[in-house]
């Protein structure tokens, strides 16, 4: 029998020990922070947050992010103790729980819903995945930025439809991780007064003590940062921790990091060493002592005592439901006094979008001189906005440069003294903006961001996870090849967009002229789970006259024919490109065709979206009995064999770029219409 404790006591020690039981049956884990930080997340959870755990998805529910991913069973446990239950891809509520015991019994294994680090979407009341250190806290400023302003635009006299708060748990890696700093500098400059992270300081790392590489004043940083800094000496003193959370509550003009002071493994005694909190289980005996130690039966496993459900349900549980129900209420006035308001807001949640979103997108007429794709985009952007009034994002300081700035007289800028704006300045932090457009997205706006190509670098982990999630989140790079000219090799990107089109469930679309731009636009935001990468040029690309070409609208299948003999017989040889090269394509096709030879250009925008295709089109489009092929593309050749096949010519980068005027790099590189002709009538000249 368990001793003698209070319920609260009770209900700390039985998270800790299914903590210490899951990690210890999956001999897998960390178990170290969920027992050191069992008594903060518990009065975090029973004494403040506002959840719904019949309504995981509640919109206007407090948010808690365990940025400490690997903390995940102080989480799973929370979650079934609580009684969340599960919801499905359609947002709908099943009744099921969210993570049932025997859920926890299956920790880290294949198809448990309790994986190693929390994923969204696999278990219901996982806010976001939480893997590589600092996404989760970064991914938390997005959800307190779009708890400002959907505040800002929903809530009206009488009625607040938002007011949520923001909680996240991180630990010393997340602060080492630059993502954080980033992000944290951000949310102090627009003064998110609902955003609190709780810093849990146990000074231990994988390598050993922090003290190795680690030792700044974090307190004095955000200070600097224009955060409110609160300490709790004890991890254990709930007193003091819940005094810190309510003062960070009372505190709406800037953001609150709570730093408590921990000691790793907390209840094995003999266990205080970096194995506890970074991949190894206790072990038997270790397990048995801190159980002792708890007042636990040494040898029970995943006990839940009697009256622990009882007391979360009494107050975690019934609090939420209560707030949800008043909610509820609030929201049936509010639908029949601000209905369009009311149409909006379920839209988004839902990811649907309204009625006539994409009927002012603009139709370019034919024009040899062109537009850049990255100005096209700007008049579809602008276009499209007005009518997707949750469609908000910005650039990482390059917005003159990469043209998504909206500029329509409502558009405004979100800042520390107006959160209804749309336009955000993410400043010099590719990283953050990532991850923070993550945090929108998990919030149900519709989140873009952008960047030159070459600093989609900077931003892969969140992008990855994007797609990981399946957000809809649009990323926007421009000067998308080695066209910068002088700018030189080090701002030409030449292997990103093999590195982009290599991540599973992210669609990569390299539009040839503004039409294909705008179909661009209609596609990624008609996708309500993949995130979309639009790739667009600095330099003007001709608008082709779609009355002799085909239709833009191929763009949504990824690939079409472009161009053709027109006599309905198989081409001779197929000329293949995206972006800027097509432009190429046509003109040698043009050349060809005056000559006699059977030609076809395919325009592929997008990888991604062709494969998705049936056989059949694909066979239709690039059929298997040509061989002479040609594929251009200003980046790396890796993959293009795919579509070029194993005797094709793949006219790309196997080199960095170098830094000189466009048309000298084009002749240097072979990105010039002789060079493409050239290469065709060699494929012509070869026996199949």
């Amino acid at each position: 029998m368990v001793s003698a404790q209070s319920i609260d006591e009770l209900c700390i020690n039985t998270i800790r020990t299914l903590c210490i039981d899951a990690v210890q049956q999956a001999n897998s884990g960390h178990p170290g922070t969920p027992m050191a930080m069992a008594p903060v997340v518990y009065t975090l959870w029973q004494d403040f947050l506002r959840f719904d755990p019949a309504d995981p998805i509640w919109p206007n529910r407090d948010r808690f992010v365990l940025s400490a991913g690997h903390a995940s069973t102080l989480l799973y446990s929370l979650l079934h103790l609580t009684g969340v239950t599960s919801v499905d891809e359609k947002y709908e509520r099943l009744g099921t729980p969210s993570v049932a015991l025997d859920d926890l019994k299956h920790f880290r294994q294949l198809g448990s819903k309790c994986p190693g680090h929390p994923e969204y979407h696999l278990t219901s009341g996982v806010e976001t995945t939480t893997g590589p250190l600092g996404q989760g806290v970064a991914n938390s400023v997005g959800m307190a930025i779009a708890a400002d302003w959907l505040a800002k635009h929903f809530n009206q006299p009488g009625f607040t439809v938002f007011d949520y708060d923001v909680f996240a748990l991180c630990g010393d890696g997340c602060m080492m991780e630059g993502v954080s700093s980033e992000a944290a500098s951000l949310a102090g400059h627009l003064r998110l007064g609902n955003l609190c992270w709780i810093y849990d300081s146990n000074h231990i790392t994988i390598e050993g003590n922090t003290a190795l590489a680690f030792s700044e004043d974090v307190a004095a940083r955000f200070l600097g940062y224009g955060w409110q800094v609160l300490r709790v000496s004890d991890a254990n003193d709930r007193e003091r921790i819940a005094d810190a959370i309510a003062d960070a509550k009372r505190t709406n003009d800037r953001p609150t990091l709570i730093i408590v002071e921990s000691h790793i493994g907390y209840g094995a005694p003999h266990k205080q060493d970096t194995s506890a909190a970074h991949g190894e289980p206790l072990g038997e005996d270790e397990v048995k002592a801190a159980k002792r130690r708890y007042g636990w039966p040494e040898n029970a496993k995943f006990l839940v005592p009697e009256g622990v459900y009882e007391h979360f349900a009494a107050n975690f549980g019934a609090r939420g439901k209560k707030s949800h129900e008043e909610w509820n209420a609030l929201f049936e006035r509010y639908r029949t006094q601000h209905p369009g308001l009311a149409d909006q807001c379920e839209r988004m949640q839902r990811r649907d979008l309204p009625e006539g979103w994409d009927r002012d997108i603009p139709v370019f007429p034919a024009d040899p001189r062109g537009i850049a794709s990255r100005d096209s985009s700007a008049r579809v952007l602008n276009a499209l906005a007005p009518r997707l009034p949750w469609l908000i994002g910005g650039a990482a300081d390059l917005a003159p440069s990469t043209k998504t700035r909206l500029t329509f007289s409502e558009a405004g800028d979100f800042e520390a003294d107006d959160r209804a704006g749309r336009n955000f300045h993410f400043g010099i932090r590719e990283h953050a903006m990532g991850s923070i457009c993550n945090g929108l997205s998990v919030s149900k706006l519709r989140a873009y961001g952008s960047g030159f190509l070459i600093f989609s670098d900077y931003m892969k982990a969140p992008i990855r996870l994007s797609a990981l999630m399946e957000l809809p989140v649009v990323y926007v790079f421009t000067h998308d090849s080695i066209g910068v000219g002088e700018d030189g090799p080090t701002h030409q990107p030449v292997e990103q967009l093999v590195g982009l089109r290599s991540i599973p469930g992210l669609i990569v679309i390299r539009p040839a002229d503004a039409n294909e731009v705008a179909e661009a636009w209609r596609v990624a935001l008609g996708h309500k789970h993949q995130p979309v990468c639009l790739i667009l040029s600095r330099q003007n690309l001709p608008t082709f006259d779609r009355q002799r070409y085909a239709a833009a609208s191929g763009v949504a299948r990824g690939a079409y024919v472009m161009a053709d003999s027109g006599d309905g017989r198989t081409p001779e040889v197929i000329l293949i490109g995206t972006g800027s090269e097509v432009a190429i394509c046509v003109e040698v096709y043009e050349k060809l065709t005056a000559e006699g030879v059977r030609a076809r250009v395919v325009s592929m925008p997008s990888w991604e979206l062709f494969e998705q295709q049936d056989g059949d089109y694909r066979a239709a489009v690039l059929p298997s009995s040509v061989t002479r092929r040609v594929a251009v593309e200003q980046a790396s050749v890796l993959g293009w064999d795919r579509y070029a096949g194993t005797e094709g010519t793949i006219i790309g980068m196997k080199t960095f770029g170098a830094s000189a005027p466009l048309k000298d790099l084009l002749n240097k590189f072979g990105f010039t219409p002789e060079h493409v002709y050239a290469a065709a009538k060699e494929q012509l000249a070869r026996k199949e």
